[in-house]
């Protein structure tokens, strides 16, 4: 796909389009200096270690949501841009409450990276089942590198003794993106493994799937609920944790940490 340059314009669009939000960089900037704070041990690390978790959990929400919308973009849909959804800012998704704000409640209830809806794309403009496909994938896909950047240091032997706090709370971080990794892939209607799998359904199946996404929370949050299968999930996701070293009493540390109010 050509983006040329005319102006002030790229492929026709104006470059504030793609230009990161003053919003997102505002989240970056808390993320750094709240990391920067549970390093030191500067002030409060509870709420130190609160921030700087959340933070990151916001910073990788909106990567993550872009990542489906550039990747949109350059599969055809152009809408993606005009709707500033290449800009970075949360406060431009379709649904910020369950984009933003009960991703972050259930990370602080219940320690899970939950997938939130949050950009409209328009599938009409993008032709070919493997670009839909690929434009759903492209979410998880952060969540995976989130994860496998996250658990490097676990897995090379850093010593978390030394700046406990920080390590516990990148753990968490970790943690969260893996649950939210195997939960972005779960094929679960509207949500994005089952609109990975959607455009290869026979048409018969494609209107089952339309039926029921959305209802696609619900039926995740109902897969949760139920204690065998929400078991059968942290066992798995804790043994791919395990796998790459990432401890599992340190992330407890954090979630404990995060807490702050307790």
């Amino acid at each position: 796909m050509s983006f040329a340059r005319r102006g002030s314009t790229v492929g026709g669009i104006p470059r504030e389009a793609f230009r990161p939000s003053v919003v997102f960089l505002c989240i970056v900037a808390l993320f750094v200096t709240s990391g920067w704070m549970t390093w030191a041990e500067f002030g409060n690390v509870r709420l130190d270690v609160f921030l700087f978790v959340v933070s990151g959990w916001l910073v990788s929400l909106c990567l993550h949501e872009y990542a489906h919308a550039v990747v949109a973009f350059a599969a055809g849909d152009r809408n993606v841009a005009h709707r500033g959804y290449l800009t970075l800012n949360p406060l431009k998704y379709s649904h910020p409450l369950l984009s933003i704000v009960l991703p972050v409640v259930v990370v602080l209830l219940g320690g899970i990276g939950l997938p939130g809806g949050a950009v409209w794309i328009d599938r009409h403009e993008i032709p070919g089942r493997l670009r839909h496909t690929l434009v759903s994938f492209a979410g998880p896909a952060t969540n995976v590198i989130f994860a496998l950047l996250l658990v490097i240091p676990f897995a090379v032997g850093v010593d978390v003794v030394a700046h406990h706090d920080f390590w516990a709370a990148v753990a968490l971080l970790c943690f969260l993106q893996l649950t939210a990794s195997v939960l972005n892939l779960l094929p679960v209607p509207g949500l994005d493994g089952g609109n990975i799998i959607q455009p290869w359904l026979s048409p018969q199946w494609k209107r089952g799937y339309d039926i029921l996404a959305p209802y696609g929370f619900i039926l995740l949050f109902a897969l949760l609920w139920n204690d065998r299968l929400g078991g059968w999930f942290f066992d798995g996701v804790n043994a791919v944790g395990a796998a790459f070293g990432l401890p599992e009493w340190l992330r407890d540390d954090g979630f404990a940490l995060i807490r702050f109010w307790d």
